[in-house]
């Protein structure tokens, strides 16, 4: 039997001088959750009524921001990718559009994907001259406490960054167990999460120039249990994050991301982090 991938949809614009969002919708098994629809900039929470992706979950959102609008999307807790023994597809699309002037900060929880699953995530973002991102994409190893150590089958995230029709950036990862085991020495070996940090925009220039200072300075330490590097791209940094715990990654992001409370006219995370 086919189902019809479930679909949402956020918009953002600017009414009377504030960032309000003007439509929302979700299809089961997708949740939107708006806590904040109007302010200085859009709060709003995707999940699912299933507590994470099961096997034959194909969801997609798209999001537009209006000029100048400003949005914050996170997730209601790290997103859980259960059992999928017979490989059903099972992922995410989003599909963003930024106009001049805009900002997004796409700030997810943690994908814990469980043994035996698989998951497909693609998203592209597609800004206009003035739009600023920020990105974190991130996943940890699956659930280590009860032994399951990248024990999943799959997991691919790829994200696509534009501005106007130039490609800014193409990030794709692949884990995949028919290459190897992803446990070992020479794949994940000791690391349990990895995190992408993008910043791009004349918003948050100044910030990642200060990324790419800072990181610039760490030193080199043999068998470092938390490793950062970073790249310059136009407009902003790109930074990578290894870590041999989720709470130690967790708290570098933080750090990094200290200043989008300033961008956002309030801290989204003060009751979370």
């Amino acid at each position: 039997m086919n189902f019809d991938p479930a679909r949402a949809r956020l918009e953002v614009d600017v009414v009377a001088g504030r960032s309000a969002a003007t439509a929302v919708c979700a299809s089961n098994p997708m949740k939107l959750l708006v806590p904040r629809p109007r302010g200085g900039s859009v709060w709003a929470s995707l999940g699912s009524f299933g507590g994470g992706f099961v096997a034959g979950d194909e969801t997609s959102l798209d999001l537009r921001l209006g000029v100048s609008a400003r949005c914050f999307l996170t997730t209601q807790a790290s997103t859980k990718i259960y059992r999928n023994p017979r490989l059903r597809p099972c992922g995410l699309a989003l599909r963003a559009k930024l106009e001049d002037g805009s900002l997004l900060v796409l700030a997810p929880d943690p994908i814990q994907s469980f043994a035996g699953s698989t998951y497909d995530q693609r998203q592209e973002f597609h800004l206009q001259p003035g739009a600023s991102l920020v990105l974190l994409d991130w996943f940890c190893s699956g659930r280590s406490a009860r032994r399951e150590r990248w024990s999943f089958t799959r997991l691919q995230s790829r994200n696509e960054i534009f501005l106007g029709p130039e490609r800014l950036l193409l990030d794709s990862l692949l884990l995949d167990q028919v290459h190897g085991p992803l446990e070992g020495a020479s794949r994940m070996g000791r690391f349990n999460c990895l995190a992408l940090i993008v910043v791009t925009g004349p918003m948050a220039a100044n910030a990642a120039s200060r990324m790419l200072a800072e990181v610039e300075t760490l030193p080199v330490t043999r068998r470092a249990e938390l490793i950062i590097s970073a790249s310059p791209m136009r407009q902003g940094a790109l930074i990578r994050i290894a870590g041999e715990s989720g709470e130690q990654v967790g708290r570098e992001v933080r750090r990094r991301l200290a200043f989008v409370p300033d961008l956002l006219g309030d801290d989204p995370w003060a009751r979370k982090w």
